[in-house]
């Protein structure tokens, strides 16, 4: 009898030991849902109690009407749509939303939203993210540089709001209109064809962004939702050996903004990521 209390405590160790090792299986997991049809009313509940920042431009509006458009078919979105920068309208169940910069300088944008943040809505929201435009992208911007800013900022905006979870949005794409010219060049063996080159920088961008934080971060591939075609397919165009990817023609009215089908798409997969952030 005198070696039963040590011999239960070694036991007691060692399942201790093995959950640990396991990676602790008596706890809960956390489930990820793959569709909005899958998303229980707890989830649903949860979300409606989130606060939400979103910096964008004009496609931007594109997604917030396609969010508006799934709240009519889900009426368990239960978010309040508001155009505003004001911290004090960030409340539960608030999905605030703004214009920030200006297109074609990428730059005034990421310095907006920073702004934004720092008036007191970085410090209320439970998240935030930036979009940028496809025009902020174009065969002549050093896409390097630009992302190099983007996660500096993204780093320093972590480090004053520590609670604050940033999404990542993915450059949005535009058609590449291929014509018998744009062949002939091909078929020359140019190295600069202009129809290619504005969504090449955005594919290189969106590389970058989706190696530094895919797995990390939450990310709303808005160019891999664009690209995908009805079948599942991806809608491309191929320069040097190398794949790139461009908007599916079937999901924008006028090569770069989306319309009602491409906006839904968009906005399922960001409700879909804020619905399994909460």
């Amino acid at each position: 009898m005198k070696y039963k209390y040590p011999l239960l405590v070694l036991v007691f160790t060692i399942i201790i030991a093995t959950i640990s090792c396991s990676g602790g299986e008596m706890e809960q997991k956390k489930v990820t849902y793959s569709s909005l049809k899958d998303i229980p009313d707890a989830a649903w509940e949860k979300l409606s109690h989130k606060k939400i920042y979103f910096g964008h431009q004009s496609v931007g509006f594109n997604i917030m009407d396609g969010v508006k458009d799934l709240m009519k078919e889900y009426p368990q979105i239960k978010l309040k749509i508001v155009e505003t920068k004001d911290s004090g309208d960030i409340k539960p169940g608030v999905l605030a939303h703004s214009r920030v910069g200006k297109n074609t300088e990428p730059e005034t944008k990421m310095d907006e939203f920073e702004n934004v943040l720092e008036q007191g809505v970085g410090s209320k929201a439970d998240a935030a993210a930036l979009k940028f435009c496809y025009v902020d992208m174009t065969g002549k911007t050093d896409v390097a540089k630009l992302f190099d800013d983007y996660k500096r900022r993204i780093e320093n905006i972590r480090k004053e709001y520590p609670d604050l979870q940033i999404i990542h949005f993915t450059d949005p794409l535009t058609v590449t209109n291929k014509t018998w010219k744009t062949w002939l060049k091909q078929v020359m063996g140019k190295k600069e064809i202009w129809e290619f080159n504005d969504n090449i920088r955005r594919n290189q961008y969106n590389e970058l962004l989706r190696k530094e934080y895919k797995g990390k971060d939450p990310i709303v591939d808005i160019a891999e939702i664009e690209s995908t075609k009805p079948d599942g397919s991806r809608q491309s165009f191929e320069v040097d050996g190398v794949t790139y990817y461009s908007l599916y023609p079937g999901y924008t009215m006028d090569g770069g903004h989306l319309n009602e089908i491409g906006r839904k798409k968009v906005a399922e997969q960001f409700i879909l990521l804020l619905a399994n952030l909460s």
